[in-house]
This record gives structure tokens, C-alpha cells and sequence, in this order.
């Protein structure tokens, strides 16, 4: 890494394409990292945690190397049973409703992808929200098979 907050590729090729499929988010570079955006409000941050500086993460042993973490919304009533059984996962030290993820080889893809849909409902306007939501229902195997009959 060349610098601090640089974000591995393989990180990037897995996250890219789920913030993608978010109605209107776009990616920026962050003050450290990057981040996905609907309108000003951020979705996603993920960065390379710099243990020099005072970030909030886990202090989970890595293979010598940095974590890689992801900061992302989630609805209050579900922060403690995301976070309450610990690593990966783990409460930010800022706003009421803010998780994070240590992300690396451990991590469960498909689960990130439906955490970033849940905190993209968060912070979206309702009707873009609403948008997804109808996209995600009409997507369901058993949708298209009702659709049918």
C-alpha cells in the first residue's frame, strides 16, 4: 500500500459492482478511502485502517497487515444483533446507527451486499428506497413464479 486509506483492488472489484446496482449512488474518493453516495450522504465508506491514527475498528490480529474496513448505516433496531457477537463486525464510535466490518478473505459477500441494500435504504430518498425495494421483490425466484401463474 502506498498510502494510508488505499483500499486493496480485490476489495474494490467486490464492492464496486453491489454499489452499482444502488439507484443514483456514486463512488468518490474519501478524506481516507472511498465511498459510495446517494445524493450527499454516504452508504459506504471503506478504507485500510491505519493503526497510527484514531479510527474506529477492532483491534483484531491481521497477517501483519492492516484491516480493511467498511463503515456503513444500519437500521438502529438491528445495530446490537449485528454487532453484539463481535469480529467482523463492531459498532462505530460515531452516529446512532453506524457499523462496521473488518473485510478480507473471511468475508461473506452476499451478506455485504444486502447490508450496503439496507444501509443505501437508510440514507436514500424514500422513492429511490422504494424503487430498489420493488426491483429486489420482483427479483425473488418465488416473485417471477407468481408473476406467472
Amino acid at each position: 500500500m502506498s498510502a494510508p486509506g488505499d483500499v486493496r483492488p480485490e476489495i474494490l472489484d467486490r464492492l464496486r459492482p453491489i454499489c452499482r446496482g444502488l439507484p443514483e449512488a456514486y463512488e468518490e474518493p474519501a478524506w481516507i478511502g472511498v465511498r459510495w453516495r446517494i445524493r450527499k450522504r454516504t452508504i459506504a465508506h471503506v478504507y485500510t485502517a491505519d493503526p497510527t491514527r484514531s479510527l474506529y475498528y477492532p483491534r483484531h490480529p491481521s497477517a501483519g497487515e492492516p484491516p480493511t474496513v467498511m463503515t456503513f448505516r444500519v437500521p438502529a433496531e438491528d445495530l446490537l444483533g449485528l454487532t453484539g457477537n463481535g469480529f467482523p463486525f463492531f459498532r462505530a464510535g460515531w452516529g446512532g446507527n453506524v457499523a462496521g466490518v473488518v473485510l478480507g478473505d473471511h468475508t461473506d459477500w452476499t451478506e455485504i451486499a444486502e447490508l450496503l441494500t439496507d444501509s443505501y435504504g437508510e440514507m436514500a430518498p424514500k422513492f429511490l428506497a422504494a424503487r430498489l425495494a420493488e426491483t429486489a421483490r420482483l427479483s425473488r425466484p418465488d416473485a417471477a413464479q407468481a408473476q406467472v401463474s
